[in-house]
């Protein structure tokens, strides 16, 4: 009865800020953010635009589906993906309506890209689109997913993957802060971050099956900077600490250990630390350690040849091994004086400092707040109205 209580005051906290002049957008972050995000569908139909700015009173006419696919070279491609996407549907919904459903996916993303020649479609969108269709419906989905694309989703629409690579440098520097050890032991195991890339660029989409989880955390990144999706990666990685610890220190073993992501994670709490990470270890602290990694990577983990291997969803262990063996050989050679410095004895600076934040769970209302000024800084290449 208690739950109830708290979920009948936070849909009154929604209401309020929705229906507030002008609307309260901070406080619609601050929802779902915290615990139990948007609650309801019914709610995020109403609060997705507000977190992106859209305005719903001139929505799109639906895009018409003929002329769209005959004009389209991603057209093929996209056919496929959605094809494959018979999972990403509710378990019991009925062929016909999936059907439908499935035609009008393939239309939204067409549309956007039409509309947008500078994106470039990869795959794993099509499971981003759905979540969005499932929850608001086929016009408002194509609103949003507009926005999205040229916001947050920006970098992985481009031509090459540079920009997805330079984000999941992100990942390493975030678990070094907090876990040295299990930092010490992934480069150790040379395994790279391509184990992350389709929770990343899927929003998790691709690899939770429970559509409850999905929609939760896309409450929580649409209301954040558009990089926490990797300090959530970086999240999970942590609190799965002892089974990396425990796995064989190779790359082909600790790749497949994290890429079979767990189905029963605490949600809540770890969107609660990705928060509280995010507000101590920022992006702008962290720019620099990524970029470093991405000097110290020249492994073959990061060449685009696996990175294509991975998005298409095959398992790179195999084409990983077979590098590490030729890696080996070639530090064999390399052995004596020449053989550069292991990036591990970089000095551990104030780590312990800030490390004694972590047991104080930052309030979210002030992770929020964080996360929000963050999100106006974050601006390489984005016009600067991400967020109102």
């Amino acid at each position: 009865a208690d739950f109830d209580a708290k979920k009948k005051r936070k849909v009154a906290e929604i209401y309020q800020a929705l229906n507030s002049d002008p609307i309260d957008v901070a406080a619609l972050r601050r929802m779902a953010i915290s615990e139990g995000g948007l609650l309801t569908d019914e709610i995020r139909c109403k609060v997705w635009p507000k977190l992106l700015s859209v305005n719903t009173d001139n929505l799109p006419p639906p895009p018409a589906g003929k002329e769209l696919r005959e004009d389209s070279k991603d057209y093929q491609q996209v056919l496929l993906d959605v094809r494959r996407s018979l999972r990403r549907f509710p378990p019991g919904m009925p062929d016909d309506q999936r059907e439908v459903l499935q035609e009008e996916l393939i239309d939204i993303i067409l549309h956007v890209l039409k509309r947008n020649p500078q994106l470039h479609y990869y795959q794993g969108y099509h499971d981003i689109v759905v979540t969005f269709l499932l929850v608001v419906g086929d016009r408002l989905a194509t609103a949003l997913v507009e926005k999205l694309s040229t916001h947050h989703l920006r970098d992985f629409m481009d031509p090459t993957m540079d920009n997805t690579k330079h984000i999941l440098n992100y990942l390493m520097p975030i678990i070094d802060q907090v876990n040295p050890e299990v930092h010490d032991f992934m480069q150790s195991a040379e395994v790279g971050t391509i184990f992350a890339l389709s929770w990343l660029i899927t929003w998790f989409g691709h690899v939770l099956s429970d559509f409850r989880h999905v929609v939760r955390l896309y409450d929580f990144f649409l209301a954040c900077h558009p990089l926490m999706p990797i300090y959530f990666a970086a999240v999970i990685v942590l609190h799965r600490e002892q089974e990396v610890l425990d796995c064989e220190c190779d790359m082909a073993s600790v790749h497949h250990l994290l890429s079979q992501i767990p189905q029963d994670l605490p949600y809540e709490s770890l969107i609660s630390k990705a928060g509280d990470l995010f507000v101590q270890f920022p992006p702008s602290e962290l720019a620099k350690e990524a970029a470093q990694a991405a000097q110290a990577e020249r492994t073959a983990a990061s060449t685009f040849k696996d990175f294509e291997l991975a998005s298409v969803q095959q398992r790179p262990d195999t084409v990983l091994r077979q590098r590490f063996r030729e890696r080996l050989r070639g530090e064999e050679r390399l052995r004596g004086e020449e053989r550069p410095k292991s990036i591990l004895t970089k000095p551990r600076t104030n780590r312990f400092v800030k490390l004694a934040v972590m047991g104080l769970t930052v309030a979210l209302g002030a992770a929020a707040l964080a996360v929000v000024k963050s999100a106006l800084e974050w601006a390489p290449k984005f016009e600067l109205q991400i967020f109102p």
